[in-house]
């Protein structure tokens, strides 16, 4: 259970206002808000990535940011939007990387983390690509390798933030529907960001909202869609919202 007791998040000035928070295992949220409220800080927070204003972010009772770096990399794996890394790195490699937390100090790797990076390959259906360099991979290849990495790490909880970014609208519904598989199989914590307010209604168990002065909200999709949380959450972008057939289209 990744939790947090009046977390406030953001650099110089709080974000939003402090606020409690849990997100179970076997549980897939989508973490929604407008531009600039705080999404990519607040998975960066949770992360232990970066240090909270006020608060504290715990994993089964543990301050996140009082453990080690590598005590935290065996709790939460993160996919980042970032990809500063090697255009000619093959998959099978990136992928291993993901096993740093758990091999000596040499970075040595048994046959027991041969065997999970095969299996992250594998759930991600990267296996018959695993010998091809990143810099040959479409954005949809490319992703599902960096979530392939997270698999790999072997944690409890996976952050992500923007997976379906820069792609098209069969690969963004087969990396949300992939990420459903993950926490509802493997019984993990699972929280992404998105600006796809439809597939989050869609295909998530649970919605995150970040809303402009005041606390974030939590609760299911339908929830969200019937106590009019969406409305206000993005009031004044000139979406509406249909709580009756649970969508959303576009003002004129």
């Amino acid at each position: 259970m990744l939790t947090t007791e009046q977390l406030a998040i953001g650099y110089q000035q709080v974000l939003i206002p402090p606020f409690d928070l849990a997100l179970p295992g076997g549980v897939l949220t989508a973490l929604l808000g407008v531009n600039g409220i705080g999404k990519s800080t607040l998975l960066r927070t949770l992360a232990g990535l970066q240090v909270p204003l006020a608060g504290a972010v715990r994993f089964n009772g543990r301050d996140l940011h009082e453990l080690s770096a590598g005590e935290r990399a065996r709790q939460v794996a993160v996919v980042l939007t970032e990809r500063a890394i090697a255009p000619f790195m093959d998959l099978r490699t990136l992928v291993s990387l993901g096993r740093q937390p758990w091999t000596d100090r040499f970075g040595r790797m048994g046959a027991s983390d041969l065997q999970v990076v095969a299996a992250a390959l594998e759930r991600t259906g990267m296996q018959a690509l695993a010998d091809r360099v990143l810099e040959r991979c479409s954005d949809g290849e490319r992703q599902k390798a960096f979530i392939a990495r997270a698999l790999a790490q072997d944690t409890p909880a996976l952050l992500l933030d923007e997976p379906t970014a820069y792609l098209d609208l069969p690969n963004r519904a087969a990396i949300v529907r992939m990420l459903h598989s993950i926490a509802h199989a493997d019984g993990r914590s699972v929280l992404f960001s998105t600006h796809d307010v439809q597939l989050a209604l869609d295909l998530c168990d649970r919605i995150l909202l970040l809303r402009p002065g005041r606390e974030p909200w939590s609760g299911t999709p339908a929830e969200a869609m019937a106590d009019g949380h969406l409305v206000e959450a993005f009031a004044g972008s000139g979406i509406r919202f249909d709580a009756t057939s649970g969508t959303h289209r576009f003002a004129p």
